[in-house]
């Protein structure tokens, strides 16, 4: 799958929400259901099982969940390797915040520093001028 379905699937927040509820644990989608509606509570009201159905659907889909059958239940999780190819093209943009940090970083020691040796340089000419 690629990444853009990936992405287009996780910009939708109920979606987003079941991924943090399948990162807890494989669910079915009856559990999924109720979670979600212990959440959701706060304001938008209940969500029904064939909306999460369409869901865990488009999750499926963009290879970011997987299903297993367990009699007649279907149990969802996390699909590693759709993650993994999320984080692997989050990754190419982590390396473009590394130099500037580590500039930062610098200019901080470096500031750190100055002040340690004018206040060392203001001791010194008071100690020399009692």
């Amino acid at each position: 799958m690629s990444t853009d379905a990936a992405f287009d699937a996780l910009g939708d927040p109920v979606r987003r929400r079941i991924m943090e509820l399948l990162g807890e644990g494989e669910r079915p989608a009856g559990a999924i259901v109720g979670a979600l509606n212990g959440l959701l509570s706060g304001g938008r009201g209940a969500i029904s099982q064939p909306a999460v159905s369409q869901h865990l659907k488009v999750l499926r889909e963009a290879g970011l969940v997987t299903v297993r059958a367990e009699g007649t239940r279907r149990i969802y999780g996390v699909d590693d390797a759709g993650l993994d190819r999320v984080r692997a093209w989050l990754e190419r943009f982590a390396d473009g915040f590394a130099g500037p940090l580590d500039a930062l970083e610098t200019e901080l020691a470096r500031g750190k520093r100055e002040r340690r040796l004018q206040a060392q340089a203001e001791t010194r000419r008071r100690r020399g001028a009692a």
